[in-house]
């Protein structure tokens, strides 16, 4: 039959699962009238840049790296944990580089990820029943805050734009200059194995650029003093995303996309957006929502969701088969992953959608996995910080059970450390070199 035509807002005509209830809603609509007329937080030039990179991370030409915090709180958006994110994600880049000879794709969990979904939307605390923490953007940590509080909407917005623009002001300021990798001070890696494997790789690259001055290819053009980071979140709370999605000029054509229209419509607060686990239905509000929109997207894919609807979502979100604008990031767990992934990559190739995968814990089995079903694993989609935390046991610090305590820190899920983040680089430039890292 006809598609049904898409506004920013058809999907409030669908049903809706992990929706905010709000007490007052004349305070929701004077928050979102303020959000509808401030300036958007991403532009569609970056949008389609990274659409673009994204097109040669599906043809496997290069490799996505996409990480941060489960749930951003607004007290991160503070110099030093910003600065701790981006120098983990550009040290895992150049592992990763230096592994599978590809361009590494940059995307943080960061400048927008405030909100969570919940399986409840409520908890049980000295004997009484309060709401959910939801997130930073909906209500607050403490018992006596949780009433979701409208306000916070437009204080998500600054954060987001506050945090973003300290990140292009570090890029643009040199934090990410290859002529000086080790001024990347390496933190919280005393792991003397982890540090010798980090040192060699930046050895190799230093050489490289030696070698690039020697010959007269080193130049203030050659991209070797900054780097792009892009910003992503889950896209979950549909009014603060309609708020900020707007009709723009289309940047450059994309060859994918015969008779590409003038002006798109836009989700101004993110260059990234994913469907959660839990919002993915079919006929559901998330997936009305993100199929009219330009950037490109993530979709979660779990144990519950059947390779039939997986393509169905596919062709519903991607229609013209746009290489580059469906990003699938599995996770399944490593008792399932065998038993599940290649049943989804049969089905996506069966389908002729050309997509890629993002996987978590099972890393190891993954990159085997694609392999012998002659695919790839396209990127890595990672809960982390940059800060010295104890959330995940395992890892060369060996950190146990009893451990956690030490610096647990996460209000929502647990993060990889700096340590642990790194290793996990590792085990993926390894596959890709063949040797014992």
């Amino acid at each position: 039959g006809e598609i049904p035509a898409w506004t920013p807002s058809s999907w409030t005509t669908k049903p809706i699962k992990q929706d905010v209830v709000y007490d007052d809603r004349a305070a929701v609509s004077k928050a979102l009238a303020k959000l509808e007329k401030s300036p958007p937080i991403v532009t569609p030039t970056e949008i389609c840049k990274l659409k673009k990179s994204l097109r040669d991370v599906a043809l496997g030409k290069a490799f996505l790296l996409q990480g941060g915090d489960c749930a951003e709180l607004f007290d991160y958006c503070e110099p030093n944990m910003i600065e701790s994110k981006i120098k983990l994600l550009l040290q895992m880049s150049i592992v990763l580089i230096y592994g599978a000879h590809k361009p590494v794709v940059r995307i943080a969990r960061m400048a927008g990820q405030f909100a969570k979904p919940r399986s409840s939307p409520t908890e049980q605390h000295n004997g009484k029943t309060i709401p959910a923490f939801r997130g930073d953007n909906i209500n607050g940590y403490d018992p006596k805050d949780r009433t979701p509080d409208p306000s916070r909407l437009v204080s998500a917005y600054f954060h987001s734009a506050t945090t973003l623009n300290y990140i292009r002001a570090s890029l643009a300021s040199g934090i990410a200059d290859l002529h000086s990798p080790l001024d990347w001070e390496l933190g919280h890696v005393q792991d003397e194995t982890i540090k010798a494997k980090y040192e060699r790789i930046v050895d190799s690259i230093t050489e490289s650029l030696r070698f690039m001055k020697t010959i007269g290819a080193d130049s203030a053009a050659s991209g070797l003093e900054t780097v792009d980071l892009y910003t992503s979140q889950e896209g979950l709370l549909l009014e603060y995303e309609q708020s900020l999605t707007r009709k723009l000029k289309t940047p450059f054509p994309n060859p994918d996309v015969f008779s590409e229209p003038p002006q798109q419509w836009y989700n101004t607060s993110a260059h990234f957006l994913w469907i959660g686990d839990r919002t993915r239905q079919l006929g559901g509000a998330h997936v009305e929502y993100f199929r009219g929109i330009a950037n490109p997207i993530g979709i979660k894919v779990g144990p519950t969701l059947s390779p039939a609807d997986l393509i169905s979502l596919l062709s519903i979100l991607n229609p013209t088969r746009e290489i580059g604008k469906i990003t699938l990031i599995t996770r399944y767990g490593e008792q399932n992953i065998a038993s599940l992934l290649p049943a989804h990559i049969r089905a996506v190739k069966a389908s002729g959608h050309t997509t890629f995968s993002a996987i978590l814990s099972e890393l190891g089995q993954a990159l085997k996995i694609h392999r012998e079903e002659d695919s790839f694993l396209g990127g890595v989609h990672l809960e982390l910080t940059g800060e010295p935390v104890t959330e995940c046991v395992g890892g060369s610090e060996g950190l146990r059970d009893e451990d956690l305590s030490f610096n647990y820190l996460s209000f929502c899920d647990p993060r990889l450390n700096e340590k642990q983040a790194l290793e996990l680089a590792f085990l993926v430039a390894g596959f890709y070199r063949e040797e014992a890292f």
